[in-house]
């Protein structure tokens, strides 16, 4: 079902180039950084800074996980961007984990370990990094080829369990459920409804 500005909104967004897409996808973390060296981040700078890249990761994938409902509900078609917005996800994932290990816990490796097999939220959290880690690896058109569109699509399914385990860690951090948390997990949940409805009525006879 195309709306009736998706044409228009197709025209212009196949004008947009992909590394536009990178460049105002990576401005967050040019103003995390700056707002981290200015003193903007508040009473614990490294907690807001790790807050905000683990943030920024979980929207990315979201965004990424919206393409095709997008598309099928709306006609605005943004399947040329959804590999970038991936990318994006997985280099903020990048670096809310680097923050953790560098400036948290500056590579104490002990209290990493306990924390990894002690703490559940950061047990889901690095699950749910490793999960999207071979997406990564595989993200080009030379992996697409070398796998073939079958395996390589059975593999980017780990996209699903990944934003779950995102999700999830995101509620557990806060001591509360708050409310922006929970519109997060809710438009998981509601992407993972819409393609487990769409995938039963394929296989419907």
């Amino acid at each position: 079902m195309a709306l009736s500005f998706a044409p228009k909104a197709n025209a212009a967004l196949r004008a947009v180039p992909i590394p536009l897409v990178w460049l105002f996808g990576l401005l967050p973390a040019l103003w995390l950084l700056v707002g981290l060296f200015t003193g903007r981040l508040g009473a614990d700078p490294l907690k807001a800074l790790e807050h905000g890249f683990g943030l920024h990761a979980l929207q990315f994938l979201i965004a990424s996980l919206a393409v095709t409902p997008l598309l099928r509900f709306s006609g605005v078609n943004l399947m040329r961007w959804r590999r970038a917005l991936g990318l994006l996800c997985f280099t903020y994932g990048l670096l809310h984990l680097f923050v953790w290990l560098s400036l948290d816990l500056q590579f104490r490796w002990g209290e990493i370990g306990r924390d990894l097999t002690k703490r559940p939220y950061i047990m889901i959290g690095m699950t749910a990094f490793v999960l999207l880690l071979p997406l990564a690896v595989t993200s080009s058109d030379r992996a697409l080829r070398a796998m073939g569109p079958m395996r390589w699509r059975r593999l980017h399914l780990l996209t699903w369990p990944a934003a779950v385990l995102a999700a999830l860690h995101f509620l557990m951090v806060g001591k509360v459920w708050e409310a922006e948390a929970l519109t997060y997990a809710g438009c998981i949940a509601l992407l993972a409804a819409l393609r487990l409805v769409r995938g039963m009525r394929l296989r419907s006879p």
